[in-house]
C-alpha cells in the first residue's frame, strides 16, 4: 500500500467573489456584544467585543484607502503584541491590500532587507520597533491606526479567492528569507484544522501562549477562533511561562495552545486545576512523546500535536476525535491529500520518504514572491515537497523524522543557518565559523555558533556582535572553539558533524 493520503469527500469549494476578513468576522457580527479578544495579564485584561473589533478593522481599512492605497498594494507591519496587529492585518484585507507581519525583532539592517524584498507601499508602526533604513515608504504610526476605528466601514473588497491576501517570511532552502505570498482562500482551508486538529466551537475560549505577528498565533489564536466566533485569549507583553497556568484558570480557557518549549516551561512549575480546559495545541516544532505524556498527567488532558509550515500552514495532526497515536504527530487532516514520496514517486507505507502535499490544496501558498525559480523547485509531479522526512504507517498515521535539509527550529523559529552566517560576517577574532542547531537537554535545542581562533575568544563579546545585526531567536546562544571546523574532501562543512561536536563546559 502506497503513502498516499484518501482526502475523503471533496470538499465544498471557496466561494467567489470572496474577502478572507469578511470571512473571519462573519460570525461574529451576529455577535457584537459578544468578547472577541482578550489581552490578559495577572492583574486584569483587555476586553473587545466583535462590534468594537469589526467597527476598528473595516475603519483601517477606510482609513488606508484614504491614504492614497490601492488593492494590491503590500503594506508591511512594524507592530507589537497588541491589538493593533489584527486591527491592520484585517483591515488592509478588507480593503483588498497585502498586509505583511514581520518579527518586532528584527533589527535595522534585517529589516531594512526585508523592506527591499517586498517594495511596501505604507509601513504601519508602534514606537520602539526598528524600521528599514534609505526608503522613502512612507509611514503610520500606531496611534493613527486607532483614530480610524471611528471612519465609516470600509467595504469588503471582494473578488477572487485566488488573489493575493498576505504574505509572511520564512527561512527558504536558498539560505535566505522567502516571502510566501498566500492568497484569501487560505483561510477557508483553515476549516479542515477546526475539527481535524484544534476540535474548536463557538463556546470556547482559546489561550495561545504566541505573540501576535507568529503565523501559529495568527491562525489559531486569532483567526480560527473568530471565523467560529469564539473568544481569543492572548497573554500581554511581558507574561512569562511559569504565569500561564493562573492565566487558564482566571479565564476559564477551554484550550490552550502553545509551542512546546513554552509548555516544557510552563509544565516546571504548580499547575492549578483547570476544570474548564479540555485539551491542549502544540505546533512550531517536534513534540516529544514524554512531554505529551507529562502534560496529561499534569492536567488530564491530552496535548494535540500538528504539522506544518509557512507555505501551508498545518495538514497533519491528531485531534479530540482522532488522538495521534504515540510516536507520531497525527493524521492528514480530512480533506488534505498528502504524500510520502521517493525518488520515484510514493513510496510504500512504513518507508521513509519526503512529506508532500497536493498542489491543489486550497492553503496552499501562491508563490515565494519574486523568485520562480525557487518556487517551481518545491515541486514535482504536481506534489509540493515540504522538506520534512517522515514515514506512514499502515493506518495513515505520521511519524515525523527530521528535515531534510539544515533548517535549524530552535523554540519553535524556524532559522537558516546561512542566514545567521551571513549575518555574523566579520565576527571580531574568528578566523572561521560556522552555526548548528544543538540539544542541550532532552527536548530543548539552541543555535551554537563553533569557530576557529587561536584562542577562546570572549563570550559575552561575540554575544554583543551578534546581538546587533540578529534578531534575538536567530542569535547563537552557545560560543565554542574548535581546532578546524568539520568539512568533507570538498571543502563542503558537514553540519551534521558540527553539532555533534558541542560538549557542555
Amino acid at each position: 500500500m502506497l503513502s498516499i493520503s484518501d482526502p475523503g469527500a471533496p470538499d465544498a469549494p471557496c466561494p467567489a467573489p470572496f474577502n478572507l476578513a469578511a470571512h473571519v468576522l462573519a460570525r461574529g457580527a451576529a455577535l457584537p456584544d459578544k468578547l472577541a479578544l482578550q489581552i490578559v495579564r495577572p492583574t486584569g485584561a483587555e476586553r473587545w467585543s466583535y462590534g468594537r473589533l469589526i467597527a476598528a478593522v473595516r475603519g483601517a481599512g477606510s482609513g488606508l484607502l484614504a491614504l492614497g492605497l490601492v488593492p494590491g498594494d503590500r503594506v508591511l507591519l512594524r507592530l507589537g503584541n497588541t491589538p493593533d496587529f489584527p486591527v491592520a492585518f484585517l483591515g488592509a484585507i478588507t480593503a483588498g491590500l497585502v498586509p505583511v507581519p514581520t518579527s518586532t525583532q528584527l533589527t535595522v539592517p534585517e529589516i531594512t532587507a526585508t523592506a527591499a524584498r517586498i517594495a511596501p507601499a505604507l509601513i504601519i508602526a508602534a514606537d520602539g520597533i526598528a524600521l528599514p533604513e534609505g526608503t522613502a515608504c512612507p509611514v503610520l504610526p500606531a496611534a493613527q491606526l486607532h483614530a480610524m476605528a471611528d471612519l465609516p466601514p470600509c467595504d469588503w473588497h471582494m473578488g477572487t479567492p485566488d488573489r493575493p491576501a498576505y504574505a509572511v517570511f520564512t527561512s527558504g532552502t536558498s539560505g535566505r528569507p522567502q516571502a510566501v505570498l498566500h492568497a484569501h482562500r487560505a483561510i477557508w482551508a483553515r476549516r479542515m484544522m477546526h475539527s481535524g486538529w484544534e476540535g474548536l466551537g463557538e463556546a470556547d475560549r482559546l489561550l495561545h501562549a504566541g505573540a501576535f505577528n507568529w503565523t501559529y498565533t495568527l491562525g489559531t489564536g486569532l483567526m480560527d477562533p473568530w471565523t467560529v466566533g469564539a473568544t481569543a485569549l492572548i497573554p500581554g507583553a511581558g507574561v512569562t511561562p511559569d504565569q500561564l497556568p493562573l492565566l487558564l484558570k482566571r479565564f476559564d480557557a477551554t484550550i490552550f495552545a502553545a509551542a512546546p518549549g513554552v509548555i516544557r516551561q510552563m509544565l516546571r512549575g504548580t499547575l492549578p486545576a483547570l476544570p474548564r480546559l479540555r485539551h491542549g495545541l502544540s505546533a512550531g516544532e517536534s513534540l516529544s512523546p514524554a512531554l505529551r505524556q507529562d502534560w496529561q498527567a499534569r492536567t488530564g488532558t491530552d496535548l494535540h500535536e500538528a504539522l506544518g509550515m509557512s507555505e501551508c500552514s498545518t495538514f497533519i495532526s491528531g485531534s479530540p476525535d482522532r488522538p495521534a497515536p504515540e510516536g507520531c504527530t497525527g493524521f492528514a487532516q480530512p480533506g488534505r491529500r498528502i504524500a510520502v514520496l521517493g525518488d520515484n514517486g510514493p513510496v510504500p507505507r512504513g518507508q521513509a520518504g519526503t512529506l508532500a502535499v497536493w498542489r491543489d490544496d486550497p492553503g496552499l501558498m501562491l508563490e515565494y514572491l519574486n523568485d520562480p525559480a525557487e518556487t517551481a523547485a518545491r515541486f514535482r509531479d504536481g506534489w509540493f515537497l515540504t522538506g520534512d522526512q517522515v514515514e506512514m504507517r499502515a493506518d495513515g498515521a505520521i511519524r515525523y523524522l527530521g528535515r531534510a535539509d539544515d533548517q535549524m527550529n530552535p523554540g519553535g523559529y524556524r532559522v537558516s543557518p546561512l542566514e545567521v552566517e551571513a549575518a555574523l560576517a566579520g565576527l571580531p577574532g574568528a578566523q572561521d565559523f560556522a552555526v548548528a542547531e544543538v540539544a542541550v537537554k532532552p527536548g530543548t535545542t539552541v543555535i551554537a555558533c563553533f569557530y576557529t581562533a587561536t584562542e577562546p575568544l570572549d563570550a559575552d563579546t561575540l554575544a554583543t556582535f551578534a546581538a546587533s545585526r540578529l534578531a534575538r531567536y536567530r542569535q547563537p546562544r552557545l560560543w565554542q572553539r574548535l581546532d578546524a571546523l568539520p568539512r568533507n574532501a570538498n571543502g563542503k562543512l558537514n553540519r551534521r558533524a558540527l553539532a555533534a561536536a558541542w560538549r557542555p563546559e
